[in-house]
């Protein structure tokens, strides 16, 4: 009978290390394919819209779009979530440029605020802030990615934007690596630049980012691909996730 017992035992372990072994090289086999090492879709959070009032014929607003966002709206939606006013700003006129330049995406503010509160806890990491034209009240600069705990990426821009000339470091409230700012940094104030240390270019770009390659960011695999393109770990995608369904509960 004791034996028995020691022989029912071993192969419910052995089936559990069976099992767990074929998990394993399921996520082995999936970690060559587009989105490298996610075995599932993420659930995708609720798409929070912003509320919108219409300019007067001509006018144009910092963020060039026609519409600009309900300050009423805009107050209680920035207590309500904590983010701050200028942030909010940001994050609703973005989404809602990206979603005008590529309808079928359908990126929500509260994600491209998530996405900026993990990144820099909306401009405040290290204790700085956001000004009223929407810069970082000083830089706001990644280590270097030197291999040493991060992807080794020789500098791209001669130092221009991260001041280093050995290594490339992401920069900004949304944390852009030079050589993606390249590709992907967009003018959002009309100032004729594209800062990725001001929020509203760096907003946009980042909403930009997210939609490209024609994803839908209402599936859940769309918002998890999306996301998975802007930082490959799944930890990042449950924070950022968390924090997308938190905004969306919180908005005004």
């Amino acid at each position: 009978m004791l034996r028995l017992k020691r022989l029912a035992v071993l192969s419910l372990f052995a089936f559990c290390a069976i099992t767990a072994g074929a998990f394993w090289l399921l996520g082995m086999t999936n970690a060559g394919a587009p989105g490298a090492g996610v075995r599932a879709a993420q659930p995708a959070p609720p798409q929070a819209a912003g509320k919108f009032v219409p300019l007067a014929g001509g006018s144009t607003h910092a963020v060039n779009i026609t519409r600009t966002v309900d300050p009423g709206w805009l107050a209680r939606t920035a207590a309500r979530t904590g983010i701050p006013a200028r942030a909010l700003r940001a994050y609703v006129a973005a989404a809602g440029m990206a979603n005008a330049d590529a309808p079928a995406c359908g990126v929500g503010w509260n994600t491209v605020a998530a996405v900026g509160f993990v990144e820099s806890a909306h401009g405040a990491l290290g204790g700085g802030h956001l000004t009223v034209s929407g810069d970082v009240s000083g830089p706001i600069v990644g280590p270097g990615l030197n291999g040493d705990g991060f992807a080794a990426i020789a500098d791209t821009d001669d130092g221009a934007l991260d001041g280093d000339a050995r290594w490339d470091r992401a920069v900004g409230p949304m944390q852009f690596i030079p050589s993606t700012w390249k590709m992907a940094g967009k003018d959002a104030n009309g100032d004729g630049v594209a800062d990725p240390h001001n929020i509203d270019d760096a907003a946009l770009s980042a909403a930009g980012y997210l939609c490209a390659g024609g994803r839908d960011l209402t599936t859940d695999q769309g918002w998890t691909d999306a996301i998975w393109s802007y930082n490959q770990s799944e930890a990042y995608l449950g924070q950022v996730d968390d924090k997308a369904v938190e905004y969306a509960e919180q908005s005004g």
